[in-house]
């Protein structure tokens, strides 16, 4: 007999994994993972319909196959399993989903600082690498470094990007649209990047791949301005487009 109810109930369940995903998993080094479960979901429900077939054998030999690959998942995938469970832990991501639609409020003179800050860097060749985050994940960062709890000035970021002041490797980590930490250390991504880019560009996109967080990257070699979200980069040659994302950036 059609149950309403049951079908309405399966199509729930099927947004909300396509929220999910879409949210957390797409275009991140996590998505393997959730493909090889895929994968082995589908390889286990083969079997259950092979025995039901009776074809005990082959739904044997399937079934005993899934379990071995179900254990071999997690060595296989360790960094991307690890990486999967920081995003489910991670509060920032959630709370961007279901916030109440309370805005930040517009500080146009801090976005106006890093944007002067970001084309002056990439006009000098200045490497920098800024984080933007409503909420640290400091699961995520491998180190947050100094506290700097200041607001956001050109002039500041600047200092901090001097290639003689002992912060300007590190990451400055902007929280609720004030300059928290200089000189954090990011996770590195593991996946194989173009040789152009360098260490500021791995860490960028490690951070992306593990955490709702945002990241700026100016190149030193080149000076080409780009964005780290979610386990992939634009680069920005237009300061228009960049402000454009910076302000949805910082105040969605």
């Amino acid at each position: 007999m059609f149950n309403w109810l049951g079908l309405a109930q399966i199509l729930v369940i099927i947004l909300l994994i396509l929220v999910f995903y879409r949210s957390f998993i797409k275009n991140t080094s996590s998505e393997r993972l959730v493909r090889g479960l895929l994968g082995l979901a589908l390889l286990w429900g083969l079997s259950f319909v092979l025995t039901w077939a009776r074809l005990d054998l082959l739904g044997g030999f399937l079934h005993w196959t899934a379990l071995f690959l179900s254990i071999s998942l997690i060595v296989v995938f360790q960094p991307e399993l690890r990486k999967f469970m920081a995003l489910l832990g991670n509060v920032d991501e959630w709370r961007r989903i279901f916030k109440s639609g309370v805005d930040v409020k517009r500080d146009t003179k801090a976005l106006d600082a890093i944007v002067s800050a970001t084309e002056y860097m990439s006009a000098k060749h200045t490497g920098a690498l800024i984080v933007f985050t409503n909420s640290l994940d400091e699961s995520a960062i491998d180190k947050p470094g100094v506290v700097i709890d200041a607001e956001i000035s050109s002039e500041l970021l600047l200092t901090i990007f001097f290639n003689k002041t002992p912060l300007h490797d590190g990451a400055v980590i902007i929280e609720k649209n004030r300059i928290a930490y200089a000189g954090g250390i990011l996770p590195l991504s593991k996946n194989n990047l173009n040789w152009k880019y360098g260490t500021r560009h791995r860490a960028a996109l490690g951070l992306s791949e593990v955490s709702g967080a945002v990241v700026l990257v100016v190149s030193e070699e080149s000076g080409d301005i780009s964005i780290a979200e979610k386990g992939k980069f634009t680069k920005y040659d237009d300061m228009k487009k960049l402000r454009t994302k910076l302000e949805k950036v910082m105040y969605k």
